[in-house]
């Protein structure tokens, strides 16, 4: 598909600079999320007033930088939801891009122009930000392999931030094989297969999401148990995922505002309604709830901690149904993002790397799965996310 069918690229982002001519990666294409620096290209950051007040970068990201060494093809930049604070991908600048596994549907966000573009297969591989779920939710959505890296573990040089204490680069690709390319490249290493010892299914996590998507998904964790020596259930979040969800926001929308403040004090940007509404929110947090935010904080990273030793790996829906119908009011959006966010709260509080798998579908629309494991192992998650793709195939 074009970028006229499914409006994944910025305006003037169709940009192509080719890669190394030897690598590991120099028969695959990739696009970058507005938030990744192109040298001689403006940064928008899915907000005409971000990219007017902001010099055009000199030099490539390191995300881009890397790609483009090992061989891929840059194709463009795409859009995201305004400065990464959004969940669904609706953008009332630039337009929603298409979900072309679910055309009636949103892309989630917010590397929604990351996702649609290879979901559409105009782009093997795509990078996205994951603060609060924006690679896990859009993978999801779209039916996506996507990854969300151990915090800290990949270099950001070139990233425009949000909440730097849960931001990371992260990727899609929709087939396992490229995907295990891509995340050897990015993660400098290797991806391999290795049996896990332990399999813990999150029961709270399963509860959290929808009935159907809880069934679809039910297959799935089946074939990933016979991949594990053992298999148990235990709760992900004994305070509750609701609670989880309330101490990442808070914190999230407290850096966030922290990171904006001083442009938005020059400048007076113009926002959308719900962007402008979660920077204000940061903007009020009281000390007191930030330092609750950090001791749940604190709670959630040693009970992930002491649930995934290395060698275990914990499984959960990545999104509690699949994506929402395109255009809802913001009444109606409101309770669907709190339900998201929640449960990807793990992400940004805890740290570990977390690998969105495709392969269910409730309605027609993809639901992901989602394997975690103890900081690190990023390389591992890969690779067994790459076999149960293969189990699934």
């Amino acid at each position: 598909m074009t970028n006229t069918e499914i409006n994944a690229l910025v305006e003037n982002g169709d940009i192509e600079i080719q890669g190394a001519s030897v690598g590991a990666l120099t028969s695959r294409t990739f696009v970058a999320k507005d938030l990744f620096d192109v040298a001689g290209y403006p940064t928008g950051g899915g907000n005409p007033d971000w990219a007017r007040t902001h010099r055009v970068p000199e030099q490539h990201s390191w995300a881009v930088s890397t790609l483009l060494a090992a061989g891929a093809t840059f194709k463009g930049k795409t859009i995201t939801d305004e400065i990464s604070l959004g969940i669904l991908g609706e953008n009332a600048f630039y337009g929603t891009p298409l979900n072309s596994a679910a055309p009636d549907r949103v892309p989630g966000g917010s590397s929604s122009g990351s996702a649609a573009a290879v979901a559409a297969g105009f782009a093997d591989i795509a990078l996205g930000t994951d603060t609060g779920g924006s690679v896990r939710v859009p993978a999801s959505f779209c039916g996506l392999y996507g990854i969300r890296p151990t915090h800290g573990r990949l270099n950001l040089a070139g990233m425009l931030p949000q909440a730097p204490t849960s931001d990371t680069t992260g990727w899609f690709a929709r087939e396992a094989q490229c995907f295990a390319e891509a995340s050897s490249v990015l993660l400098e290493e290797v991806s391999e297969m290795v049996r896990p010892e332990r399999l813990v299914i999150a029961v709270d996590a399963f509860g959290f999401a929808d009935r159907d998507t809880a069934t679809a998904l039910g297959p799935l964790v089946g074939k990933l148990s016979k991949l594990a020596d053992e298999t148990v259930e235990d709760v992900m979040a004994p305070q509750g995922i609701s609670v989880w969800g309330k101490a990442q926001r808070t914190l999230q929308m407290a850096e966030a505002w922290q990171t904006f403040k001083d442009w938005i004090d020059a400048t007076n940007p113009g926002f959308a309604f719900n962007v402008a509404r979660g920077l204000v929110m940061g903007s009020m947090v009281s000390e007191a709830d930030r330092q609750w935010a950090a001791l749940m904080k604190r709670e959630a990273r040693a009970r992930l901690d002491y649930l995934l030793p290395p060698g275990t790996v914990m499984v959960l829906p990545t999104t509690p149904f699949p994506a929402p119908f395109k255009g809802l009011s913001i009444q109606d959006q409101n309770p669907i993002r709190e339900l998201i966010l929640s449960l990807c709260a793990h992400g940004g509080l805890a740290g570990l790397p977390q690998v969105n798998v495709p392969g269910a579908l409730v309605d027609g629309a993809p639901v992901g799965l989602s394997i975690i494991a103890a900081r690190n192992e990023d390389a591992r998650l890969v690779g067994l996310a790459c076999a149960l793709g293969d189990e699934v195939s």
